[in-house]
C-alpha cells in the first residue's frame, strides 16, 4: 500500500486507509489472509466471534506472510471482544457464565494465540451491551488489556447511537480511537457518529459499504465519475471515503477486487467531485 494510504490515529497508531475484513470467509480464510497480504493489504480486521469468524485461520495467514519476509510491525490487526449475545453458544471462547471482566480477558488471550500476535494494534467492543453499565464494566476491562501492553489502543463497533458514544468518551479512562459501523443509509450514513469522531479525533471505519448501497453504486453520477477516473464504481467511493477521513473495511475474496481496492490511493477525485458524491449520500 502506498505512504499516503495510511493515517495516525490519537493514539499514535498508524492505520492503514483500508482494512481487509475476514467475517464469514470460514475455511478460505487463511488463503484470503494470505493472498490479500501479499498482494499489499495491511490492516487486517478479525474477531475472537467463532460463530462469523475463523480467527485461527487469519493467524494461519498471518504466519505464511511472516514466513515469507513480513515483519509484525508491518501490519495493523484488529479484533474484537465479542459478548455472550453475539457468541454461538456452542463455541464459546470463553466462559458465559465468568464476569465480564474474565471474558474480557480470556477472549483476549485467546485472540494472542489464534493470531500469533503479543499484541493487537486495536481491541474492539463488538456491540455495546444491553445496558451501559455493562458497557462500561466491559470497557474498563478492555482498559485493563491496553494498560498492559495488549492493545495499542481500543474501539467500539455497531455502536449508531450518538449520545452512547459521547459518554463512552466522556467516562472512559482510554478513550475511544476507532469507530467501526455499518455504513448505510438506514442510519443516515451515520452523519452524527461521524461528527462526533471527527471532533475528538476517532477514526471512523466502515463496513458494509458497498453490500448496503447497490442504488449509490448504480447511480449515474457516480458511474460518470468512474469513467471519468478509468475505475470502478466501487473504487470511486472507497476513495471519496478515505479522502472524508473515513477508513472502508472490504472483505472480497476476488483477486481482482482486491487489486482495485489497493489502487484507491492511485487517484484522487477533486473538491467539487467529492461534492457530488456527498450528494449522494446526503452528507
Amino acid at each position: 500500500m502506498k505512504e499516503e494510504g495510511f493515517l495516525v490515529s490519537a493514539y499514535g497508531v498508524r492505520i492503514p486507509g483500508i482494512i481487509y475484513g475476514t467475517a464469514w470467509k470460514k475455511d478460505r480464510t487463511a488463503a484470503l489472509v494470505e493472498q490479500a497480504v501479499s498482494l499489499g493489504f495491511r490492516g487486517i480486521d478479525t474477531a475472537c466471534q467463532p460463530k462469523h469468524y475463523d480467527e485461527p485461520g487469519v493467524g494461519t495467514g498471518l504466519a505464511a506472510c511472516m514466513n515469507a519476509g513480513l515483519e509484525r510491525a508491518d501490519l495493523y490487526l484488529q479484533s474484537k471482544f465479542t459478548p455472550v449475545d453475539g457468541q454461538d453458544p456452542e463455541r464459546m471462547p470463553y466462559d458465559p457464565k465468568a464476569t465480564l471482566a474474565e471474558q474480557v480477558a480470556r477472549s483476549f488471550e485467546t485472540s494472542l494465540k489464534n493470531l500469533r500476535t503479543p499484541y493487537l494494534d486495536c481491541l474492539i467492543l463488538h456491540s455495546p451491551l444491553s445496558g451501559e453499565r455493562d458497557t462500561l464494566e466491559a470497557w474498563r476491562a478492555m482498559e485493563t488489556v491496553f494498560d498492559g501492553g495488549g492493545a495499542r489502543q481500543l474501539g467500539i463497533s455497531n455502536c449508531y447511537r450518538p449520545e452512547l458514544l459521547e459518554r463512552l468518551y466522556r467516562l472512559s479512562r482510554v478513550k475511544p480511537a476507532v469507530v467501526q459501523n455499518r455504513f448505510y443509509a438506514e442510519t443516515r450514513y451515520d452523519r452524527e457518529v461521524r461528527e462526533l469522531c471527527r471532533h475528538n479525533r476517532i477514526v471512523y471505519q466502515s463496513f458494509w459499504t458497498l453490500t448496503a448501497n447497490p442504488s449509490i453504486l448504480a447511480h449515474p453520477t457516480l458511474r460518470a465519475l468512474a469513467s471519468t477516473h478509468g475505475r470502478t464504481p466501487a473504487q470511486i467511493l472507497f476513495r471519496y471515503l478515505t479522502q472524508i477521513g473515513v477508513v472502508p473495511l472490504t472483505g472480497t475474496t476476488s483477486e481482482t477486487h482486491m487489486r482495485e481496492d489497493l489502487a484507491i490511493f492511485d487517484f484522487k477525485l477533486t473538491q467539487d467531485q467529492c461534492a457530488a458524491v456527498s450528494s449522494l449520500l446526503k452528507t
